[in-house]
């Protein structure tokens, strides 16, 4: 049987959506380590090894509990963000209010009774220990995010934004059923297929919805939590994000559109701003005002204000010119199962 929730209309009212920079950084790492397997953000791991290659960070609490070579890694790492856009700083907080015995459980449930040395030291002191380990994962943040984290905002910005109408649009069954094709919404029940862990009679504390640009291509449910139960899905645009720039636009859309026009359809697969797109096509930020202008009034690329920005972003009917013949919507890919990186609920 799949993993089964049953949502209540107190879970449902409850459900909300939020982004969080510590998600980035947890599967950034996950992603280094190769954790996912095969990964889409290939120009990130690249950049990022050579930076830590140049100046390595000490990770020497942190790496033993998110690469485990196990089926699951401790979930206290990773506590549901608190409200839709958590600082980096509020969410190491709640990480290091986990008390004593949470700590302790949870280690047991994903490495046994024996504890591997950097992982009983963390035991015989969880205090002190998850200091440590927030400030590795600050550091991490820093290093390896934090350079980049305006375009991966701007993704998950554009997700939120996106979920957030389809839940207007379809109620909860068009945003559930969206948000991976391995989900299944029917009847108050949220099935993910692939997932074969004992279901929870209840969720605890209603539902965070967290999209995620490094994570893997499939859905990961945190359970039994001390905070909430947390649903981590793919980003709409993560694939995209590393290489929008890159590609070259299809002859047909140069010849309807020019090619400054197809470069900026085919560049905005991914979110980005005026700002953004200048540099990245080395024009000034007023030529691509212009060229958006045109496009956003031939429906071919849309705004969204985030803060004092405004992000753009090809609509299905752009992504039909740029590629006829191909769906519009292609979902992610499905959960595999038994893969041995899928969350546990620890």
């Amino acid at each position: 049987m799949p993993l089964t929730l049953d949502l209540s209309t107190g879970d449902l009212a409850g459900t909300r959506l939020a982004v969080s920079p510590l998600s980035e950084t947890v599967s950034g790492l996950q992603t280094l380590a190769g954790c996912w397997g095969r990964t889409r953000h290939v120009r990130w791991t690249r950049w990022a090894a050579a930076e830590l290659a140049a100046r390595p960070l000490d990770l020497a609490r942190t790496w033993p509990l998110l690469v485990t070579g196990r089926a699951s890694w401790p979930q206290f790492l990773l506590p549901a963000p608190a409200r839709a856009a958590s600082t980096i700083d509020e969410a190491l907080a709640a990480m290091c209010r986990t008390t004593a015995s949470e700590v302790r459980r949870s280690l047991r449930g994903v490495f046994g009774d024996r504890l591997p040395g950097p992982v009983q030291a963390l035991a015989d002191d969880p205090a002190a220990g998850l200091r440590a380990v927030a400030a590795e994962l600050r550091q991490a943040h820093d290093r390896l995010i934090a350079p980049h984290w305006a375009r991966l905002r701007a993704v998950l910005d554009a997700d939120i934004s996106y979920r957030a109408k389809q839940w207007a649009d379809g109620g909860a069954g068009r945003l559930f059923t969206d948000l991976h094709a391995g989900l299944n919404w029917r009847d108050g029940r949220l099935t993910l297929d692939g997932d074969h862990r004992p279901s929870p009679a209840r969720p605890a504390g209603g539902l965070v919805l967290s999209p995620v640009v490094l994570g893997p291509p499939w859905v990961m449910i945190k359970l039994h939590t001390t905070t909430q139960t947390t649903i981590r899905y793919p980003a709409r645009g993560s694939g995209a994000l590393w290489t929008a720039d890159e590609r070259r636009p299809a002859g047909h859309a140069v010849r309807l559109l020019g090619r400054r026009r197809a470069e900026l359809l085919e560049t905005l697969r991914s979110p980005a701003t005026t700002t953004d797109l200048a540099e990245a096509l080395h024009v000034s930020p007023s030529a691509v005002s212009q060229h958006l202008r045109v496009l956003r009034d031939s429906g071919l690329v849309a705004g969204q204000r985030s803060g004092r920005a405004v992000r753009y972003r090809t609509t299905e009917q752009g992504i039909r010119l740029l590629s006829p013949g191909s769906p519009t919507h292609r979902p992610p890919e499905a959960h595999p199962g038994s893969d041995p990186t899928t969350e546990a609920q620890l």
